[in-house]
This record gives C-alpha cells, structure tokens and sequence, in this order.
C-alpha cells in the first residue's frame, strides 16, 4: 500500500532527521524515499520538511501532521497486520531470547496463547539475563528493556513509556518502616541486580520534572538473575527496584507495595530487537504485535509517572 509506505517514510525521516536513515531503515533507495515524500507534501499541498545538503527539519506544516500522522499510522499498520495475518497460516520456529524474570511470569503464557492461534509455530525460548548476540547466537530476536546500543539493531517498540518501580513487600515495610523519600533508602535493606561483575546499586529518580539524580544503595542481597530479585522482594528481604513489567501483578495483588511514588523513576522501555530491517519476517512482525497487545490488555506498562511527564 503505497499510501502507508509514504507516510511510514515521514515518520522515519522526521525521527531519524535523515531521508537517508528513513530509507535504509526500510530497505528503499534515497530516491525512492525522496520520491515518496514529494509525493505526500503534493496530496497535501503543504510543505513538511525544510531541507538542505546536510540538514531536515520539520515546517511548522510538518510538525502539525507528525502529531496526528503518528497514531493514524500505527493504528493502519496495526490493522492491515491483523488483516494479512487473519488469512495467513504461520509456519515455522521463533528464536527467541528474554531476561529471566519476563520469559518466565509474562512472556511463557502469552507465548502458550499466541500458539494456540497459530498451532503451526515452534518456540526455541532461550532465558537468560546477558545480552544474546543476535549476530553470533541462533537468535530471531530478543526481549530487551532499556535502549539498544548496538545502532545497527532494529528495536520495534513494545512499551517505550515502561518505566522502573521502588517496591517492597508489606512483610518488610511493617518491620523496617517506609522510606518517605528515595534518600531514604541509604537506611534499608536494598536487593539489588548484577550484571557480569557490575552490581546495579545506583537508582536514579527525579521530581517535577527536574535533573534526575542518583541514590547509591545498600545492596543487601544480590542476583545476576531478576527474577530472584523479584523472589526476595516477595519474601520481605528489602526494597527492590524493579522493571514495572514484572512487578505489576505482585503490587495488583498486594504481594508487593509501591514506594516514593511522588518520585519519578528511571525509564526502561521495552522493545523486541531483531539483527536488521529483513529479518522482520510477517511471523516475527505478527508475534510483536502479540505481545504489545498483551501488555496493553493486562495494563502491565505502567502508570504515569509523577509530574505526567
């Protein structure tokens, strides 16, 4: 659908501040790229970009399209996804790779639902906290809070407003008390994540909107494995600080109680991350939407944080 492509290339371009990065992001020549939004700012009348040899920037025309082109497209693609995959019968194995504590508790019963729809489709789930190397390691793709670093990775958004959460059962606040504030932590009892060496006992917070600032915390018990963090925190060993994801059902169900809540903590998005642009096959594509939608259902992507920011 050509329409779809072009404003698909918008949206890149205006992102990306390169035509250029829009293009290869979708396996097009510059050209075609080029073509593809003179063709838009035609059927519109307006122009969308102000550009130079070096530079793209948005037209005040353009800014004012991203902000409604934006959803329209997703909600289209969402759609004309649904529809191909309503008449297509997947096929195959799925590759996949996911940190411990989201493979076991969210991502296993949704897989076991997503292969109920599509009984054709192998799952090889591998779990583990490390990073995979999805260039070396037999990988379709991984689960991965936080930004990608490696910039040649295509990382498609499955909660970009996911965000950490200060929590602790009530079992330990009734017998150590509740930190009022995050400086407030430097007092208890602290379970804490490690990855390799590295132990995670730096918890960044911010207020109203202000410079994020960081609390170095007692590490009372450590894991390289989240879900054992989650496990202690469960059992009343301390304050863990913990991707919402996979606290939400224990805070719904009172096994956990949120903490510092006029606080805003550290962002981690969530995405699906796959080696390049062609390896989003039309399953990995359709799994994607899966599991986005199954976040949204079970509203597991978090509140909004302190201040609506």
């Amino acid at each position: 659908m050509k329409t779809l492509q072009d404003l698909d290339i918008f949206v890149r371009a205006a992102d990306n501040g390169s035509l250029s990065a829009a293009a290869r992001s979708l396996d097009l020549t510059a050209a075609a790229a080029s073509a593809a939004l003179k063709r838009l700012e035609q059927q519109l009348g307006v122009q969308l970009f102000v550009r130079s040899t070096r530079t793209l920037r948005l037209t005040e025309h353009g800014e004012q399209f991203l902000t409604h082109c934006r959803p329209a497209l997703e909600a289209l693609q969402q759609v004309s996804q649904q529809l191909l995959t309503g008449r297509q019968e997947f096929r195959g194995a799925l590759r996949l790779a996911a940190p411990s504590d989201f493979g076991r508790n969210l991502l296993l019963p949704w897989l076991d639902l997503f292969q109920a729809r599509h009984p054709g489709v192998e799952i090889r789930l591998y779990l583990s906290d490390r990073f995979a190397n999805l260039y070396s390691e037999p990988i379709d793709a991984a689960f991965r809070y936080g930004e990608p670093l490696e910039s040649s990775l295509v990382a498609l958004p499955l909660a970009t407003g996911h965000r950490r959460i200060l929590c602790a059962s009530p079992q330990y606040l009734a017998r150590h008390g509740i930190p009022e504030t995050p400086d407030a932590l430097v007092d208890h009892r602290c379970l804490c994540y490690m990855f390799g060496d590295e132990i995670h006992n730096n918890w960044s917070f911010s207020r109203d909107g202000g410079t994020p600032f960081t609390v170095r915390v007692n590490a009372f018990n450590v894991s390289n494995d989240g879900d054992v963090v989650r496990r202690w925190a469960l059992l009343g060993r301390g304050i863990a600080y913990k991707a919402y994801c996979d606290v939400a059902h224990d805070l719904a169900q009172g096994g956990l109680q949120a903490l510092c809540q006029d606080w805003t903590p550290q962002r981690s998005p969530l995405y699906m991350v796959v080696p390049g642009r062609r390896q989003v096959t039309p399953l990995l594509r359709c799994l994607r939407n899966f599991v986005a939608e199954q976040i949204a259902t079970e509203q597991i992507a978090g509140p909004m944080p302190a201040g609506g920011q």
